[in-house]
């Protein structure tokens, strides 16, 4: 089942009432919610709650924000835009295109210069499928740029961008298949060969994420998978954290895929937990 959000129009399997400390802020503060919102608008506001003292500056974040909020719904016509031009194999057009999507995604996201857009970015919910159209846009883009020798720096680009999101997307043995195929008839082999070293890299598991939800790239894996990459990642202590767990999670992965009942039990602490990490993440 898919509801709208009723605030970014956005297409998600569930919304979520904002407590009502926050819903007596943002009230007080101009902003009018009528109701339960997706995960990333409750996020948005939240950040944008936290990081304005005073009226004036909460009414200059939230011009901001509803700039962003408008580029956001408006992206979808440039993804058909690119797509009308890939197929009439108007390739310059929909490169075009597609670099102003993912321009449209780094304002969105409030990147500096310098900072590069990375799955990480999509850990809400309400937008983690979003990074199967990233993916999508990659792949083209960079079959676009092995047309000519003098993109070729952002063909690497964008080979590295692509191996980043698609082990994230359930396309991920699709483009490593059209891949293998491609470095027969790419001007560029070797950076082809480059991007499926990259992406054929070890993709460790989420064993018992994995095994709960039956399924490598739904919401809640891809959350998990995230947190685990940028977030515990990141720390000593985190790393420690993910060394025991593929040590001892084999085996209770194991017994979860015999265990419908235990499946389901796993799936209830799973979510709760991603709730729970989503309120600090």
């Amino acid at each position: 089942m898919t509801i709208t959000c009723p605030r970014c129009s956005l297409t998600v399997t569930e919304l979520h009432a904002l407590e009502p400390e926050m819903l007596s802020q943002l009230q007080a503060a101009g902003e009018e919610i009528s109701g339960p919102i997706c995960a990333g608008c409750a996020s948005d506001l939240r950040k944008i709650l936290s990081q304005s003292k005073g009226g004036v500056l909460f009414a200059q974040e939230k011009a901001k924000e509803k700039y962003r909020l408008e580029l956001w719904k408006n992206r979808v016509s440039m993804i058909k835009q690119a797509r009308a031009y890939m197929s009439a194999k108007n390739y310059a057009q929909a490169a075009v295109s597609y670099e102003k999507y993912l321009k449209v995604l780094d304002i969105v996201f409030g990147l500096k210069k310098g900072e590069s857009l990375n799955p990480s970015h999509f850990k809400d919910s309400a937008r983690t499928t979003e990074i199967t159209v990233v993916t999508s846009v990659y792949w083209d883009l960079f079959r676009i740029y092995d047309t000519n020798e003098k993109y070729h720096d952002r063909q690497q680009q964008a080979a590295r961008q692509l191996a980043s999101f698609l082990q994230y997307s359930p396309m991920y043995p699709d483009i490593i298949k059209k891949a293998e195929a491609f470095v027969k008839s790419a001007k560029n082999p070797h950076i082809v060969k480059g991007f499926l070293k990259l992406a054929s890299q070890e993709r460790p598991r989420c064993f018992i994420a994995t095994a709960s939800f039956q399924n490598e790239f739904c919401q809640e894996v891809v959350f998990l998978r995230l947190f685990r990459d940028y977030q515990l990642n990141t720390t000593r202590w985190g790393r420690v954290f993910i060394k025991l767990y593929y040590l001892l999670s084999p085996p209770l992965a194991g017994i979860l895929d015999t265990s419908p009942k235990l499946r389901s039990l796993s799936r209830k602490l799973l979510i709760a937990l991603i709730k729970r990490i989503r309120m600090i993440y």
